[in-house]
This record gives structure tokens, C-alpha cells and sequence, in this order.
């Protein structure tokens, strides 16, 4: 009973401390974690490379994936662009295993580990900034390694009760339910990690053959894509159709090793005799990781088509996605945030702009409610998010958002008069202007541009000094009966709207390029 207690107590803490380093790496990587997973996913094979790299720095393949679905969820990355990663994701997770081996085994640094957590465990809870960091990883380094020794001390001790013999053979049905096991035992910890270092310890101490071993293993690759399953749950149709491809990747990497492994057994038994059994465990783990990611990414577009044809996006969603769990991320939830705002500037801008046109359209300004929503989504987000301290870029992106959403909601007022637009173009004097504005939000619209950006401030000013003229002109003319006084107040008002709005316009664009500025840039192809 006691080394059964050693073996989940030493589960237990491998976990903990899997969850206090991944939390400390994560941290320290930070923003440019979040732009190296943003920008570089252009292709597939970049997508792979970007995706794997993050993993083995943030030694978690599941956080990988789920910050994936998040920025797939926040329209910063396509569903497409954010398939590679995944791919990329699981082959990362595999330099978990070897750290685990060459240090918990082959180096055996549990003693060192116990010494040095006092110092690491100080340094995080009385530390500060970088070093507060360092030293949670360190300190869950340190766990991790004590850990270790804990479930090979309780896993010694098991030998006698549990042996090969007492679990599945190496028949189709055995393996199947060892698969399973893997899947089951790594669905419950959350963590293919830690059940990974429990397939090692017990594969070290004997009660594991190397080939149930792997069917378990193959197994767990299955049973990590639950998370993300999970995080895509409720959000948008692009959010599940990307849980649900990490899915059937795995399915299909299971399905491509499986086969090796059943027909396979006997010569891999005999590779695991004459070699370290651990490492050849380690080997095949990366092994069929790696063909799974070499067959599917030459495929990656009719993959993605396929499952968009498997989970297709019904439309008629909201106009923005803002996943709460993203709020767990200050600077993750920040960038979702921005991405909503760029959604409804560009509707609105894209509705001003047509109906500011040679031949006016005003349809999309008469279907500007789903801005409404938008907004009031994005105000009730923007209250949940809690900035970390000392962090000034943060806090000067998210001063930048609030002033954002205080120059829409105007703009979106200013939106429902569309009343004045007519007598814009009608007047020979402020015709001009208008239609340069026009032109000036229907570019916007297309995209983020810091040229537009100043080209509205410009236009701002060349509206104020032509709305004093003009006013003075017009009450000069009813003075003088040239015109009537409802003539007069029409072509006013008309004025004052396109000068507010414009104002509003150019202060959204403005603040929208210094928030960006603090924020990892969206992926190639996909701005704004």
C-alpha cells in the first residue's frame, strides 16, 4: 500500500510541478512566444517548426494548442494557419521525454534537485520580475526530478504485484486495451507529460513490457488532444474545427504506428533487449510523431478543406469570438480584444465608406446592429482582463483599447445618421471632401494602414477649416435669399457629422496603430 501511495504521491507531484514550470515558461516567454506563434505560421513547414519550438520551450504541447485555438477563436490565425502548429505541437511534446530520461534517469539529479528547491522555492515566492521567473522553473524543474525518484521508489516496490503478465499480451486486443489505458490514464492527468514519466518509471522497473509500453504511449498521444477539445468547446465554428483536426491528426498518426507496433512486436522486443528499452520507447515516440507530421503536411490544405466540410461553419455567428478562458493570459486577452475592435472598425469603416460614394449604398449601414453586440461583447471582456504590474506596454495597449471602443461606440452613432450623407454629396463645395474620405475608410477597411491612418488625420483638418468657411458662406446666403434656412441648418448639420465622424474615425485608426504596436503582429495574410 505504501508504494502505491509513493507512486500517486510522485504522479502528483510530477504534475505540480509540470504545471508550476510550464506556468513560469510560459510567463517568461510571454509576448514573444505569442508573436513567434502569430506571425511565423505563413506555411505549414513554418508552422511545424514554430509550433514544435514553442513546445519543447514551454514543455507543453497541450498549452501550445489551446493558446492555438484561442488565437484561431480571436480571428488573429486561420484554421488552415493553425494546422501546422498543431502538427508541430506534437512532435515538440516529445523533448519532454528525453529531458526526462537523460535527467531523472540517466543522471539521476534527484539529490541535487532536493537541495537546490529550498533556494529556487525562495526565490519564487520572495522574488520579483525575471528572477521571480527563473526561479519557478527551477523550482519546477527541481519537483519534477524529485518526483521522479518518488515514482521509482513506489514502483520498485510494486514489481512483485505488478508484472507484464498481470496486464494485456501483445495480441490485437491487448494492445488495443493498453492504447486505451494510455488514453483513459492521460484524459484523467491532463498532462501526457507526467503520463509519459509513469509509462517510463514503470517500463525502468520492470512491471511494463517495452511493447505494452508503447501501445500505451501510442494511446496517450490520443488522450492529449482532450484539452484542446475542450477549449474549443462553445467558441467559434474556426475554434472547433481546429480541436477537432488536432484529433484526427492523432487518430491518424495512431493509426499509421499502430500497425508497426502489432506486426512489429517481436523485432522490437529484440531491439529493446539489445539496447536501452527506455531510449527505444523514446525513439519510436518521436519516430511516429514525426511521420504523422512528414505525411500530413504536403496535405495540409485538403486536410483543412476536409475538415471544414466534416464541421462546417454555418454562419450567422457573432461578429466577434471572445473566449473568456482566454482571459487567463492578460496579454492573450489582449490581443483577442484588439482583433474585435479591427472587426468592428473595419464593418463600420467599410458601411461609412460605401455609402460615402459616388453611388452611395447604404445597406451595410442599415445591418450595423451586430456592432452593437460587438461593442457591448468587447466592453464586458476588456472589465474581465486583469493586467499584471509593472508591465507598461500592457497597460498602455489596453489604455489604447478603451479609447478605441470610446471612438466606435461615437462612430457607431454617428453611423445611424445617414440623413446627412445626402446632402454631403449634393453640396458642390463638400462633395470633394467626402467622397476622399469615402475612399480614404473603404481602404481602411481592407486593411490596417498607417498611410490611411495619417491620411484621415489630413482630411480631418482640411473638413474643420472648410466647415467654418462654408457655414459662414451659407448664413451669408440666407441673408441674402440665395438660400433657405432649412437649406442652411441640412447643409450645417451635414458639416458637423462629417467632421465628428471623421474625428472619430482618424482617433480609432490612431490608437488601433499604437495598440498594435504593443502587440504581436497578426500572421501574414491575415491583418485586420
Amino acid at each position: 500500500m505504501d508504494n502505491l501511495l509513493s507512486l500517486l504521491g510522485g504522479v502528483g507531484m510530477f504534475l505540480l510541478g509540470m504545471e508550476v514550470m510550464t506556468a513560469a515558461l510560459r510567463d517568461a516567454a510571454g509576448r514573444r512566444l505569442r508573436a513567434l506563434l502569430a506571425r511565423f505560421t505563413t506555411t505549414p513547414l513554418r508552422g511545424v517548426l514554430t509550433g514544435a519550438g514553442a513546445t519543447a520551450l514551454i514543455q507543453s504541447s497541450s498549452a501550445t494548442t489551446v493558446m492555438v485555438v484561442g488565437f484561431v477563436g480571436a480571428g488573429l490565425m486561420t484554421m488552415p494557419q493553425a494546422l501546422g502548429v498543431v502538427f508541430g505541437a506534437n512532435l515538440g511534446t516529445t523533448a519532454t521525454g528525453w529531458l526526462v530520461s537523460v535527467l531523472g534517469f540517466k543522471l539521476q539529479l534527484d539529490v541535487i534537485a532536493l537541495a537546490a528547491l529550498f533556494p529556487a522555492s525562495l526565490g519564487a515566492v520572495l522574488g520579483r520580475g525575471a528572477v521571480a521567473r527563473t526561479a519557478r522553473v527551477a523550482a519546477g524543474l527541481c519537483l519534477l526530478l524529485v518526483a521522479l525518484s518518488v515514482m521509482q521508489a513506489g514502483a520498485a516496490g510494486l514489481t512483485d504485484r505488478l508484472t507484464p503478465a498481470h496486464l494485456p499480451g501483445p495480441s490485437l486486443g491487448g494492445l488495443l486495451a493498453l492504447a486505451g489505458l494510455g488514453l483513459v490514464v492521460t484524459v484523467l492527468m491532463q498532462s501526457s507529460s507526467a503520463a509519459l514519466a509513469l509509462a517510463l518509471v514503470m517500463l525502468d522497473s520492470g512491471s511494463l513490457a517495452l511493447i505494452q509500453a508503447l501501445a500505451i504511449v501510442l494511446g496517450m498521444n490520443i488522450g492529449t488532444t482532450f484539452t484542446a477539445l475542450l477549449a474549443s468547446v462553445g467558441g467559434s465554428a474556426a475554434m472547433r474545427q481546429t480541436g477537432l483536426a488536432n484529433l484526427v491528426f492523432n487518430i491518424g498518426t495512431f493509426a499509421l504506428a499502430f500497425p508497426l507496433v502489432w506486426f512489429g512486436a517481436g523485432w522490437i522486443e529484440g531491439m529493446g533487449a539489445a539496447r536501452d528499452p527506455m531510449t527505444v520507447l523514446l525513439l519510436f515516440h518521436t519516430g511516429f510523431n514525426l511521420l504523422g507530421v512528414a505525411l500530413f503536411v504536403p496535405v495540409t490544405p485538403r486536410f483543412a478543406a476536409l475538415i471544414a466540410r466534416v464541421l462546417p461553419d454555418p454562419g450567422g455567428g457573432p461578429m466577434v469570438a471572445l473566449d473568456p478562458r482566454m482571459l487567463r493570459d492578460a496579454e492573450a486577452a489582449l490581443v483577442a480584444a484588439q482583433t474585435a475592435a479591427d472587426a468592428i472598425a473595419a464593418r463600420l469603416w467599410a458601411a461609412l465608406g460605401a455609402a460615402l460614394a459616388p453611388s452611395p449604398d447604404y445597406r451595410g449601414l442599415a445591418a450595423l446592429s451586430p456592432c452593437d453586440t460587438a461593442l457591448d461583447d468587447l466592453r464586458r471582456f476588456m472589465q474581465d482582463i486583469r493586467l499584471p504590474e509593472g508591465r507598461q506596454p500592457t497597460e498602455e495597449v489596453y489604455s489604447n483599447l478603451l479609447h478605441q471602443m470610446d471612438h466606435l461606440g461615437r462612430m457607431r452613432a454617428r453611423a445611424s445618421e445617414s440623413g446627412r450623407i445626402q446632402a454631403l454629396l449634393d453640396d458642390p463645395i463638400l462633395r470633394r471632401p467626402s467622397l476622399s474620405v469615402g475612399a480614404s475608410l473603404r481602404r481602411l477597411a481592407a486593411g490596417p494602414s498607417d498611410r490611411e491612418a495619417r491620411r484621415l488625420v489630413r482630411l480631418h483638418a482640411l473638413v474643420s477649416r472648410r466647415q467654418a468657411r462654408h457655414r459662414r458662406a451659407l448664413l451669408l446666403g440666407e441673408h441674402a435669399g440665395l438660400y433657405s434656412l432649412a437649406y442652411v441648418f441640412d447643409h450645417t448639420d451635414a458639416m458637423r457629422w462629417l467632421n465628428r465622424m471623421l474625428h472619430n474615425a482618424a482617433r480609432v485608426a490612431s490608437y488601433q496603430q499604437q495598440a498594435r504596436a504593443g502587440l504581436p503582429a497578426p500572421p501574414e495574410g491575415n491583418a485586420g
